[in-house]
Protein backbone atom coordinates (compact mmCIF):
# COMPACT_ATOMS: atom_id res chain seq x y z
CA UNK A 1 0.00 0.00 0.00
CA UNK A 2 1.25 3.61 -0.79
CA UNK A 3 0.68 4.32 3.11
CA UNK A 4 3.28 1.76 4.19
CA UNK A 5 5.79 4.30 3.74
CA UNK A 6 3.92 6.76 6.69
CA UNK A 7 2.73 3.58 8.61
CA UNK A 8 4.77 0.17 8.69
CA UNK A 9 8.34 -0.87 9.88
CA UNK A 10 10.65 0.23 12.86
CA UNK A 11 11.18 3.63 11.03
CA UNK A 12 7.99 4.82 11.19
CA UNK A 13 7.59 4.59 14.62
CA UNK A 14 7.04 8.40 14.75
CA UNK A 15 4.56 8.74 12.44
CA UNK A 16 2.80 6.25 14.09
CA UNK A 17 3.18 8.03 16.93
CA UNK A 18 1.49 11.22 15.71
CA UNK A 19 -1.28 9.51 14.22
CA UNK A 20 -1.79 7.96 17.39
CA UNK A 21 -2.06 11.33 18.99
CA UNK A 22 -5.24 12.14 16.78
CA UNK A 23 -6.52 8.83 18.71
CA UNK A 24 -5.81 6.14 15.51
CA UNK A 25 -5.25 3.00 16.74
CA UNK A 26 -3.16 0.29 14.91
CA UNK A 27 -5.97 -1.45 13.19
CA UNK A 28 -6.92 1.36 11.79
CA UNK A 29 -3.26 1.71 10.62
CA UNK A 30 -3.43 -1.53 9.57
CA UNK A 31 -5.84 -0.97 6.92
CA UNK A 32 -5.64 0.93 3.39
CA UNK A 33 -5.45 5.27 4.27
CA UNK A 34 -7.99 6.88 2.60
CA UNK A 35 -8.01 11.09 1.95
CA UNK A 36 -11.59 12.63 2.51
CA UNK A 37 -10.95 16.17 0.66
CA UNK A 38 -13.53 18.53 1.22
CA UNK A 39 -14.65 22.31 0.82
CA UNK A 40 -17.04 22.30 3.64
CA UNK A 41 -17.50 25.97 4.57
CA UNK A 42 -19.90 28.30 6.27
CA UNK A 43 -20.13 31.28 3.31
CA UNK A 44 -20.62 28.90 0.03
CA UNK A 45 -24.63 27.44 0.26
CA UNK A 46 -23.06 25.43 -1.71
CA UNK A 47 -21.15 23.85 0.70
CA UNK A 48 -22.68 24.07 4.00
CA UNK A 49 -23.76 21.12 4.45
CA UNK A 50 -20.73 18.80 2.81
CA UNK A 51 -19.95 18.36 6.75
CA UNK A 52 -22.96 15.76 6.02
CA UNK A 53 -21.43 14.15 3.11
CA UNK A 54 -17.70 13.84 4.33
CA UNK A 55 -19.42 12.09 7.68
CA UNK A 56 -21.81 9.67 5.28
CA UNK A 57 -18.60 9.25 2.94
CA UNK A 58 -16.10 8.14 5.37
CA UNK A 59 -19.26 5.65 7.16
CA UNK A 60 -18.70 3.95 3.57
CA UNK A 61 -15.29 3.96 3.77
CA UNK A 62 -15.49 2.42 6.97
CA UNK A 63 -17.83 -0.26 5.72
CA UNK A 64 -15.65 -1.35 3.33
CA UNK A 65 -12.61 -1.77 5.03
CA UNK A 66 -10.54 1.49 4.99
CA UNK A 67 -9.70 4.62 7.54
CA UNK A 68 -10.99 7.80 6.17
CA UNK A 69 -8.64 11.39 7.04
CA UNK A 70 -10.27 14.04 6.17
CA UNK A 71 -8.98 17.42 5.06
CA UNK A 72 -10.21 20.77 3.42
CA UNK A 73 -9.81 23.00 0.73
CA UNK A 74 -10.72 26.61 -0.15
CA UNK A 75 -13.72 28.18 -2.03
CA UNK A 76 -15.58 30.64 -3.67
CA UNK A 77 -18.83 31.31 -4.14
CA UNK A 78 -19.16 33.25 -7.31
CA UNK A 79 -22.67 34.67 -5.86
CA UNK A 80 -21.31 36.45 -3.31
CA UNK A 81 -18.03 37.27 -4.87
CA UNK A 82 -19.88 38.89 -8.49
CA UNK A 83 -19.80 42.66 -9.23
CA UNK A 84 -17.22 43.71 -6.95
CA UNK A 85 -13.46 42.62 -6.43
CA UNK A 86 -13.91 39.66 -5.32
CA UNK A 87 -15.03 37.84 -8.34
CA UNK A 88 -11.20 38.57 -9.89
CA UNK A 89 -9.93 35.94 -7.54
CA UNK A 90 -12.80 33.36 -8.52
CA UNK A 91 -11.32 31.63 -11.21
CA UNK A 92 -8.03 32.17 -10.35
CA UNK A 93 -8.98 29.96 -7.00
CA UNK A 94 -8.97 26.60 -9.51
CA UNK A 95 -5.27 26.73 -9.00
CA UNK A 96 -4.82 26.99 -5.54
CA UNK A 97 -7.46 24.09 -4.57
CA UNK A 98 -5.47 22.18 -7.33
CA UNK A 99 -2.59 22.82 -5.54
CA UNK A 100 -3.38 22.53 -2.05
CA UNK A 101 -4.99 19.05 -2.88
CA UNK A 102 -1.89 18.06 -4.85
CA UNK A 103 0.48 19.17 -1.85
CA UNK A 104 -1.59 17.23 0.76
CA UNK A 105 -2.14 13.89 -1.81
CA UNK A 106 1.61 13.80 -1.78
CA UNK A 107 2.69 14.92 1.42
CA UNK A 108 0.04 12.61 3.21
CA UNK A 109 0.67 9.11 1.19
CA UNK A 110 -3.43 8.16 0.93
CA UNK A 111 -4.18 5.06 -0.87
CA UNK A 112 -7.02 6.20 -2.43
CA UNK A 113 -8.98 9.62 -2.49
CA UNK A 114 -12.23 11.12 -2.14
CA UNK A 115 -13.02 14.34 -3.40
CA UNK A 116 -15.97 16.16 -2.01
CA UNK A 117 -16.84 19.40 -3.98
CA UNK A 118 -19.89 21.61 -4.94
CA UNK A 119 -19.91 24.81 -6.85
CA UNK A 120 -18.07 26.38 -9.76
CA UNK A 121 -14.18 25.89 -8.84
CA UNK A 122 -13.73 23.66 -6.44
CA UNK A 123 -15.18 20.64 -8.77
CA UNK A 124 -12.62 21.02 -11.86
CA UNK A 125 -9.94 22.05 -9.00
CA UNK A 126 -10.42 19.05 -7.07
CA UNK A 127 -10.69 17.02 -10.56
CA UNK A 128 -7.05 19.06 -12.02
CA UNK A 129 -5.50 17.43 -8.55
CA UNK A 130 -7.36 14.22 -8.30
CA UNK A 131 -5.31 13.20 -12.60
CA UNK A 132 -2.08 15.16 -11.09
CA UNK A 133 -1.86 12.65 -8.26
CA UNK A 134 -3.43 9.60 -10.04
CA UNK A 135 -4.53 7.07 -6.84
CA UNK A 136 -7.59 5.06 -6.86
CA UNK A 137 -10.10 7.94 -6.76
CA UNK A 138 -13.75 9.20 -7.00
CA UNK A 139 -15.67 12.99 -6.37
CA UNK A 140 -19.08 12.85 -5.22
CA UNK A 141 -20.41 16.51 -4.74
CA UNK A 142 -22.94 18.19 -2.43
CA UNK A 143 -25.88 18.47 -5.08
CA UNK A 144 -28.20 21.30 -6.56
CA UNK A 145 -30.42 23.25 -4.25
CA UNK A 146 -33.80 22.78 -4.83
CA UNK A 147 -35.98 25.63 -7.22
CA UNK A 148 -37.53 28.29 -4.86
CA UNK A 149 -40.98 29.29 -5.59
CA UNK A 150 -42.20 33.25 -5.89
CA UNK A 151 -45.74 34.14 -6.06
CA UNK A 152 -46.51 30.77 -8.48
CA UNK A 153 -43.18 30.55 -10.07
CA UNK A 154 -40.05 28.60 -9.96
CA UNK A 155 -37.50 31.33 -9.48
CA UNK A 156 -33.24 30.99 -8.19
CA UNK A 157 -30.85 33.04 -7.73
CA UNK A 158 -30.93 34.58 -11.31
CA UNK A 159 -34.12 35.66 -10.67
CA UNK A 160 -33.31 38.02 -8.13
CA UNK A 161 -30.08 39.38 -10.22
CA UNK A 162 -32.68 40.27 -13.17
CA UNK A 163 -34.92 41.73 -10.24
CA UNK A 164 -32.77 44.71 -9.90
CA UNK A 165 -32.67 45.44 -13.55
CA UNK A 166 -36.50 44.89 -13.28
CA UNK A 167 -37.02 47.73 -10.09
CA UNK A 168 -34.99 50.32 -12.32
CA UNK A 169 -36.95 49.40 -15.14
CA UNK A 170 -39.98 50.16 -12.90
CA UNK A 171 -41.68 46.44 -13.94
CA UNK A 172 -41.27 45.28 -10.17
CA UNK A 173 -41.25 47.23 -6.41
CA UNK A 174 -38.53 47.27 -4.25
CA UNK A 175 -41.16 45.82 -1.65
CA UNK A 176 -41.28 42.35 -4.40
CA UNK A 177 -38.20 42.26 -5.12
CA UNK A 178 -37.45 42.01 -1.00
CA UNK A 179 -39.68 38.60 -1.27
CA UNK A 180 -38.01 37.45 -4.04
CA UNK A 181 -34.89 37.69 -2.18
CA UNK A 182 -36.52 35.97 0.43
CA UNK A 183 -38.01 33.26 -1.88
CA UNK A 184 -35.19 32.13 -4.62
CA UNK A 185 -32.71 30.23 -2.57
CA UNK A 186 -34.46 27.78 -0.33
CA UNK A 187 -31.63 25.71 1.27
CA UNK A 188 -28.39 24.39 0.83
CA UNK A 189 -26.84 23.24 -2.48
CA UNK A 190 -25.39 24.37 -5.74
CA UNK A 191 -27.39 27.23 -7.37
CA UNK A 192 -30.43 25.96 -8.83
CA UNK A 193 -30.21 25.65 -12.89
CA UNK A 194 -27.51 24.48 -15.38
CA UNK A 195 -25.08 26.64 -14.30
CA UNK A 196 -21.48 26.48 -14.07
CA UNK A 197 -21.56 24.09 -10.61
CA UNK A 198 -24.27 21.90 -11.88
CA UNK A 199 -22.38 21.73 -15.30
CA UNK A 200 -19.58 20.17 -14.00
CA UNK A 201 -20.84 17.89 -11.35
CA UNK A 202 -22.72 16.71 -14.28
CA UNK A 203 -20.02 16.58 -16.55
CA UNK A 204 -18.21 14.71 -13.76
CA UNK A 205 -20.59 12.31 -13.74
CA UNK A 206 -20.16 11.46 -17.93
CA UNK A 207 -16.39 11.20 -17.79
CA UNK A 208 -16.87 9.05 -15.37
CA UNK A 209 -15.30 10.52 -12.33
CA UNK A 210 -18.83 10.37 -9.82
CA UNK A 211 -20.54 7.69 -9.53
CA UNK A 212 -24.78 7.59 -11.42
CA UNK A 213 -26.21 10.25 -9.57
CA UNK A 214 -23.72 12.45 -8.84
CA UNK A 215 -24.56 15.29 -11.38
CA UNK A 216 -28.62 15.07 -10.08
CA UNK A 217 -29.89 14.21 -7.06
CA UNK A 218 -30.80 17.45 -4.75
CA UNK A 219 -29.02 18.15 -1.72
CA UNK A 220 -31.64 17.77 0.71
CA UNK A 221 -32.87 14.34 -0.26
CA UNK A 222 -31.27 11.26 1.42
CA UNK A 223 -30.54 9.62 -1.55
CA UNK A 224 -27.46 12.43 -1.41
CA UNK A 225 -26.13 11.02 1.79
CA UNK A 226 -26.78 6.84 0.53
CA UNK A 227 -24.88 8.29 -2.67
CA UNK A 228 -22.18 9.54 -0.50
CA UNK A 229 -22.02 6.61 1.51
CA UNK A 230 -21.79 4.62 -1.37
CA UNK A 231 -18.72 6.54 -2.75
CA UNK A 232 -16.79 5.29 0.36
CA UNK A 233 -17.50 1.63 -0.61
CA UNK A 234 -16.81 2.30 -4.41
CA UNK A 235 -13.25 3.92 -3.86
CA UNK A 236 -12.58 0.67 -2.02
CA UNK A 237 -12.93 -1.52 -5.03
CA UNK A 238 -11.15 0.93 -6.92
CA UNK A 239 -8.45 0.51 -4.41
CA UNK A 240 -8.47 -2.98 -4.82
CA UNK A 241 -8.94 -2.98 -8.54
CA UNK A 242 -5.94 -0.40 -8.87
CA UNK A 243 -8.75 1.43 -11.34
CA UNK A 244 -6.96 4.70 -11.08
CA UNK A 245 -8.36 8.36 -12.74
CA UNK A 246 -6.44 8.39 -15.87
CA UNK A 247 -7.46 4.76 -16.85
CA UNK A 248 -11.19 6.67 -17.01
CA UNK A 249 -10.62 9.83 -17.95
CA UNK A 250 -9.18 9.13 -21.34
CA UNK A 251 -9.56 11.22 -24.51
CA UNK A 252 -12.89 8.78 -25.26
CA UNK A 253 -14.63 9.81 -21.74
CA UNK A 254 -14.03 13.52 -22.47
CA UNK A 255 -15.42 13.60 -25.94
CA UNK A 256 -18.37 11.37 -23.71
CA UNK A 257 -18.25 14.88 -21.78
CA UNK A 258 -18.46 17.34 -24.48
CA UNK A 259 -21.31 15.38 -25.68
CA UNK A 260 -23.24 15.46 -22.59
CA UNK A 261 -22.16 19.42 -22.64
CA UNK A 262 -24.23 20.09 -25.32
CA UNK A 263 -27.14 17.83 -24.95
CA UNK A 264 -28.03 19.61 -21.48
CA UNK A 265 -26.87 23.19 -23.03
CA UNK A 266 -24.10 23.61 -20.12
CA UNK A 267 -22.76 26.35 -18.76
CA UNK A 268 -19.81 28.38 -20.78
CA UNK A 269 -17.62 28.08 -18.28
CA UNK A 270 -16.64 24.35 -19.10
CA UNK A 271 -15.10 25.34 -22.11
CA UNK A 272 -12.54 26.70 -19.17
CA UNK A 273 -12.73 23.67 -17.14
CA UNK A 274 -12.98 20.56 -19.63
CA UNK A 275 -10.09 21.24 -21.35
CA UNK A 276 -7.64 22.23 -18.26
CA UNK A 277 -9.16 19.26 -16.65
CA UNK A 278 -7.82 16.99 -19.91
CA UNK A 279 -4.13 18.96 -19.78
CA UNK A 280 -3.68 16.98 -16.29
CA UNK A 281 -4.70 13.59 -18.50
CA UNK A 282 -2.07 14.21 -21.04
CA UNK A 283 -5.22 14.82 -23.45
CA UNK A 284 -5.41 17.54 -25.69
CA UNK A 285 -8.72 19.42 -26.34
CA UNK A 286 -8.40 22.49 -28.66
CA UNK A 287 -11.44 25.21 -28.41
CA UNK A 288 -12.43 23.77 -31.86
CA UNK A 289 -13.01 20.51 -30.28
CA UNK A 290 -16.39 22.09 -29.09
CA UNK A 291 -17.66 23.11 -32.06
CA UNK A 292 -17.23 19.38 -33.81
CA UNK A 293 -19.10 17.91 -30.55
CA UNK A 294 -21.86 20.39 -30.98
CA UNK A 295 -22.35 20.18 -34.96
CA UNK A 296 -23.23 16.38 -34.05
CA UNK A 297 -24.98 16.06 -30.84
CA UNK A 298 -28.40 18.03 -30.52
CA UNK A 299 -29.73 20.40 -27.28
CA UNK A 300 -32.45 17.64 -25.67
CA UNK A 301 -32.83 19.35 -22.32
CA UNK A 302 -34.13 22.62 -21.77
CA UNK A 303 -33.11 23.88 -18.49
CA UNK A 304 -32.78 26.72 -16.33
CA UNK A 305 -31.48 29.35 -17.03
CA UNK A 306 -32.20 29.19 -20.94
CA UNK A 307 -35.32 26.96 -20.70
CA UNK A 308 -38.34 25.91 -17.92
CA UNK A 309 -36.99 22.64 -16.41
CA UNK A 310 -34.87 22.32 -13.10
CA UNK A 311 -32.47 20.32 -11.99
CA UNK A 312 -34.56 18.25 -9.69
CA UNK A 313 -37.29 17.74 -13.18
CA UNK A 314 -34.19 16.43 -14.87
CA UNK A 315 -33.22 14.21 -11.80
CA UNK A 316 -36.35 12.75 -11.75
CA UNK A 317 -36.52 12.13 -15.75
CA UNK A 318 -33.34 9.69 -15.20
CA UNK A 319 -30.71 12.37 -14.59
CA UNK A 320 -27.62 12.24 -16.66
CA UNK A 321 -27.45 8.40 -17.23
CA UNK A 322 -30.69 8.99 -19.07
CA UNK A 323 -29.38 11.89 -20.76
CA UNK A 324 -26.57 9.50 -21.84
CA UNK A 325 -28.69 6.46 -22.75
CA UNK A 326 -30.30 8.33 -25.37
CA UNK A 327 -27.27 9.95 -26.84
CA UNK A 328 -26.15 6.60 -27.85
CA UNK A 329 -28.99 6.88 -30.82
CA UNK A 330 -27.38 10.14 -31.98
CA UNK A 331 -24.78 10.71 -34.25
CA UNK A 332 -21.82 8.93 -33.71
CA UNK A 333 -23.47 8.02 -30.39
CA UNK A 334 -20.78 7.48 -27.17
CA UNK A 335 -17.94 5.57 -26.51
CA UNK A 336 -19.10 2.59 -24.11
CA UNK A 337 -16.37 0.89 -23.26
CA UNK A 338 -14.62 3.62 -21.68
CA UNK A 339 -14.31 1.99 -17.65
CA UNK A 340 -15.75 4.93 -14.97
CA UNK A 341 -15.94 4.76 -10.92
CA UNK A 342 -18.64 2.06 -10.92
CA UNK A 343 -15.95 -0.49 -11.51
CA UNK A 344 -18.15 -1.07 -14.71
CA UNK A 345 -17.61 0.38 -18.31
CA UNK A 346 -20.41 3.12 -19.20
CA UNK A 347 -21.90 0.76 -21.78
CA UNK A 348 -22.73 -1.86 -18.88
CA UNK A 349 -23.63 1.42 -16.40
CA UNK A 350 -26.08 2.62 -19.28
CA UNK A 351 -27.94 -1.02 -19.57
CA UNK A 352 -30.09 0.27 -16.88
CA UNK A 353 -30.83 3.83 -17.86
CA UNK A 354 -33.99 5.28 -18.89
CA UNK A 355 -35.82 8.13 -20.17
CA UNK A 356 -38.37 8.75 -17.35
CA UNK A 357 -39.76 12.19 -18.58
CA UNK A 358 -40.20 13.09 -22.46
CA UNK A 359 -40.54 16.58 -22.21
CA UNK A 360 -37.76 17.34 -20.04
CA UNK A 361 -35.20 14.79 -21.59
CA UNK A 362 -36.29 14.98 -25.70
CA UNK A 363 -35.46 12.08 -28.08
CA UNK A 364 -32.34 12.57 -30.45
CA UNK A 365 -34.44 12.93 -33.43
CA UNK A 366 -37.17 15.83 -31.61
CA UNK A 367 -34.34 18.23 -29.53
CA UNK A 368 -34.87 21.22 -28.95
CA UNK A 369 -32.12 22.26 -30.88
CA UNK A 370 -30.78 19.71 -34.00
CA UNK A 371 -26.71 21.48 -32.44
CA UNK A 372 -25.26 21.47 -29.05
CA UNK A 373 -25.57 24.03 -26.24
CA UNK A 374 -22.37 25.88 -26.81
CA UNK A 375 -20.84 27.20 -29.34
CA UNK A 376 -17.36 28.47 -30.36
CA UNK A 377 -17.03 31.53 -32.72
CA UNK A 378 -14.51 33.12 -34.83
CA UNK A 379 -13.38 36.17 -37.06
CA UNK A 380 -11.41 39.58 -36.63
CA UNK A 381 -12.95 40.23 -33.66
CA UNK A 382 -11.69 36.80 -32.19
CA UNK A 383 -8.93 35.29 -34.33
CA UNK A 384 -8.52 32.11 -31.27
CA UNK A 385 -12.25 31.75 -30.74
CA UNK A 386 -14.77 33.22 -28.24
CA UNK A 387 -17.86 31.14 -26.62
CA UNK A 388 -21.51 31.57 -26.58
CA UNK A 389 -24.27 29.60 -24.95
CA UNK A 390 -26.16 29.52 -28.35
CA UNK A 391 -28.95 27.01 -26.59
CA UNK A 392 -29.77 30.51 -23.98
CA UNK A 393 -30.08 33.02 -27.04
CA UNK A 394 -33.08 34.05 -27.94
CA UNK A 395 -33.98 33.16 -32.12
CA UNK A 396 -33.81 36.88 -32.85
CA UNK A 397 -30.36 37.40 -31.58
CA UNK A 398 -28.46 34.13 -33.48
CA UNK A 399 -27.91 36.72 -35.68
CA UNK A 400 -27.09 40.35 -35.51
CA UNK A 401 -25.73 43.66 -36.38
CA UNK A 402 -25.10 46.62 -34.26
CA UNK A 403 -22.87 49.14 -32.81
CA UNK A 404 -20.33 49.07 -29.98
CA UNK A 405 -21.10 50.15 -27.29
CA UNK A 406 -17.62 49.96 -25.31
CA UNK A 407 -16.78 49.92 -21.50
CA UNK A 408 -13.42 48.91 -20.09
CA UNK A 409 -14.81 47.75 -16.90
CA UNK A 410 -18.01 45.68 -15.50
CA UNK A 411 -18.65 48.46 -13.21
CA UNK A 412 -19.01 51.18 -16.49
CA UNK A 413 -21.09 48.97 -18.26
CA UNK A 414 -23.24 48.00 -15.05
CA UNK A 415 -23.86 51.57 -14.55
CA UNK A 416 -24.77 52.20 -18.67
CA UNK A 417 -27.17 49.48 -18.27
CA UNK A 418 -29.27 50.41 -15.34
CA UNK A 419 -29.12 54.03 -15.95
CA UNK A 420 -30.88 53.57 -19.60
CA UNK A 421 -27.97 54.38 -21.83
CA UNK A 422 -28.01 51.31 -23.59
CA UNK A 423 -30.80 50.94 -26.29
CA UNK A 424 -31.81 48.26 -28.68
CA UNK A 425 -29.55 47.02 -31.23
CA UNK A 426 -26.48 47.76 -29.15
CA UNK A 427 -23.81 45.86 -28.95
CA UNK A 428 -21.89 46.38 -25.47
CA UNK A 429 -18.77 45.26 -25.10
CA UNK A 430 -16.84 44.92 -22.14
CA UNK A 431 -12.64 44.43 -22.18
CA UNK A 432 -9.65 44.33 -20.29
CA UNK A 433 -11.20 41.78 -17.86
CA UNK A 434 -9.26 38.55 -19.35
CA UNK A 435 -7.52 36.52 -17.62
CA UNK A 436 -4.28 38.73 -17.56
CA UNK A 437 -6.24 42.05 -17.94
CA UNK A 438 -8.93 40.96 -15.14
CA UNK A 439 -7.45 39.83 -13.47
CA UNK A 440 -9.03 36.32 -13.07
CA UNK A 441 -11.32 36.73 -16.00
CA UNK A 442 -14.31 37.79 -13.99
CA UNK A 443 -17.82 36.41 -14.37
CA UNK A 444 -20.82 39.44 -15.82
CA UNK A 445 -23.88 37.75 -14.43
CA UNK A 446 -24.56 41.53 -13.37
CA UNK A 447 -24.60 43.52 -15.95
CA UNK A 448 -26.36 39.90 -18.35
CA UNK A 449 -28.89 39.99 -15.61
CA UNK A 450 -29.26 43.77 -16.04
CA UNK A 451 -29.88 43.40 -19.62
CA UNK A 452 -32.72 41.29 -19.49
CA UNK A 453 -34.30 43.16 -16.29
CA UNK A 454 -34.21 46.52 -18.21
CA UNK A 455 -36.23 44.49 -21.27
CA UNK A 456 -33.24 44.60 -23.39
CA UNK A 457 -32.38 40.55 -23.92
CA UNK A 458 -33.65 40.52 -27.40
CA UNK A 459 -32.45 43.66 -28.98
CA UNK A 460 -28.99 43.90 -27.11
CA UNK A 461 -25.90 41.63 -27.22
CA UNK A 462 -23.21 41.51 -24.53
CA UNK A 463 -19.28 40.62 -25.72
CA UNK A 464 -16.26 40.32 -23.55
CA UNK A 465 -13.05 38.68 -23.08
CA UNK A 466 -14.49 37.74 -19.41
CA UNK A 467 -16.34 35.80 -19.10
CA UNK A 468 -20.36 34.55 -18.03
CA UNK A 469 -21.44 32.81 -15.29
CA UNK A 470 -23.54 29.66 -15.94
CA UNK A 471 -26.86 31.50 -14.85
CA UNK A 472 -26.68 33.87 -18.06
CA UNK A 473 -28.77 33.85 -21.19
CA UNK A 474 -29.25 35.84 -24.27
CA UNK A 475 -26.49 37.00 -26.82
CA UNK A 476 -24.04 36.92 -24.29
CA UNK A 477 -20.24 36.54 -25.97
CA UNK A 478 -17.56 35.53 -23.71
CA UNK A 479 -13.69 34.34 -23.22
CA UNK A 480 -13.08 36.57 -26.32
CA UNK A 481 -9.26 35.81 -27.49
CA UNK A 482 -6.91 37.01 -27.89
CA UNK A 483 -7.65 38.99 -24.96
CA UNK A 484 -7.48 42.81 -24.96
CA UNK A 485 -4.65 43.08 -22.36
CA UNK A 486 -2.38 41.18 -24.82
CA UNK A 487 -3.41 43.45 -27.18
CA UNK A 488 -6.55 41.72 -29.41
CA UNK A 489 -8.62 43.19 -31.53
CA UNK A 490 -11.06 43.55 -29.00
CA UNK A 491 -8.52 45.98 -27.62
CA UNK A 492 -8.63 48.17 -31.01
CA UNK A 493 -12.58 48.36 -31.84
CA UNK A 494 -13.77 52.02 -31.39
CA UNK A 495 -16.76 53.37 -30.49
CA UNK A 496 -19.55 53.27 -32.88
CA UNK A 497 -17.86 50.22 -35.10
CA UNK A 498 -20.50 47.95 -36.39
CA UNK A 499 -20.47 44.50 -35.01
CA UNK A 500 -21.38 41.22 -36.55
CA UNK A 501 -23.00 38.56 -34.87
CA UNK A 502 -23.90 35.27 -36.59
CA UNK A 503 -23.57 32.42 -34.28
CA UNK A 504 -25.26 29.20 -36.68
CA UNK A 505 -21.97 30.20 -38.77
CA UNK A 506 -19.61 30.80 -35.59
CA UNK A 507 -19.23 34.28 -36.82
CA UNK A 508 -17.84 37.21 -34.75
CA UNK A 509 -16.51 40.06 -36.48
CA UNK A 510 -16.45 43.74 -36.54
CA UNK A 511 -16.70 45.79 -39.91
CA UNK A 512 -13.20 47.29 -39.73
CA UNK A 513 -10.71 46.41 -42.31
CA UNK A 514 -7.58 44.91 -41.64
CA UNK A 515 -5.38 47.88 -42.23
CA UNK A 516 -7.28 50.21 -40.16
CA UNK A 517 -6.77 47.58 -37.07
CA UNK A 518 -3.50 47.41 -37.29
CA UNK A 519 -2.85 51.16 -37.69
CA UNK A 520 -4.73 51.33 -34.41
CA UNK A 521 -2.69 48.75 -32.85
CA UNK A 522 0.25 51.21 -33.74
CA UNK A 523 -0.68 53.46 -31.60
CA UNK A 524 -2.25 51.04 -28.60
CA UNK A 525 -0.47 50.64 -25.15
CA UNK A 526 -0.94 47.92 -22.62
CA UNK A 527 -2.72 48.87 -19.44
CA UNK A 528 -1.15 48.99 -16.12
CA UNK A 529 -1.81 45.96 -14.29
CA UNK A 530 -5.12 46.21 -12.20
CA UNK A 531 -3.79 44.60 -8.90
CA UNK A 532 0.50 44.89 -8.08
CA UNK A 533 1.06 42.79 -4.98
CA UNK A 534 0.06 39.15 -3.73
CA UNK A 535 -1.36 36.13 -5.70
CA UNK A 536 -3.31 37.77 -8.40
CA UNK A 537 -0.47 39.68 -9.35
CA UNK A 538 1.58 36.54 -9.49
CA UNK A 539 -1.75 34.88 -11.53
CA UNK A 540 -1.84 37.32 -13.74
CA UNK A 541 1.95 37.22 -14.83
CA UNK A 542 1.60 33.50 -15.24
CA UNK A 543 -2.10 32.68 -16.47
CA UNK A 544 -2.63 31.66 -20.06
CA UNK A 545 -5.72 32.83 -22.55
CA UNK A 546 -9.17 31.63 -22.06
CA UNK A 547 -8.68 29.94 -25.10
CA UNK A 548 -6.41 27.57 -23.55
CA UNK A 549 -8.50 26.93 -20.38
CA UNK A 550 -6.81 29.74 -18.59
CA UNK A 551 -4.16 27.41 -17.26
CA UNK A 552 -0.91 29.02 -15.61
CA UNK A 553 2.19 28.36 -17.89
CA UNK A 554 4.24 25.41 -17.34
CA UNK A 555 7.22 27.43 -17.09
Amino acid sequence: MRSDVVTKGLERAPHRSLFKAMGYTNEELSRPLIGVCHAHNEIIPGHAHLDKIVEAVKTGVRMAGGTPAAFATIGVCDGIAMGHTGMKYSLASREIIADSVEIVGQAHPFDAMILIPNCDKVVPGMLMAMLRLNIPAIMVSGGPMLTGRHRGKDVHLVSVFEGVGRVKAKTMSLEELAELEDDACPGCGSCAGMFTANSMNCLTEAIGLGLPGNGTIPAVHAARIRLAKQAGMAVMNLFHENIRPRDIATRQAFENAMAVDMALGCSTNTVLHVPAIAKEAGVDLPLDSFNKVSKRVPHICSLIPGGPHSMEQLHEAGGVQAVMHELLASRDGLHQDVMTVTGQTLGKNLKKARVKDREVIRTVAEPYHKVGGIAVLYGNLAPQGAVVKQSAVADEMLTHKGPARLYNSEEEAQKAILGGQIKAGDVVIIRYCGPRGGPGMPEMLSPTSAIIGMGLGTSVALITDGRFSGGTQGACIGHVSPEAADGGPIALVAEGDVVVIDIPNNVLKVEVDDAELARRKEGWQPPAPKITTGYMARYARMVTSGATGAVLKDE
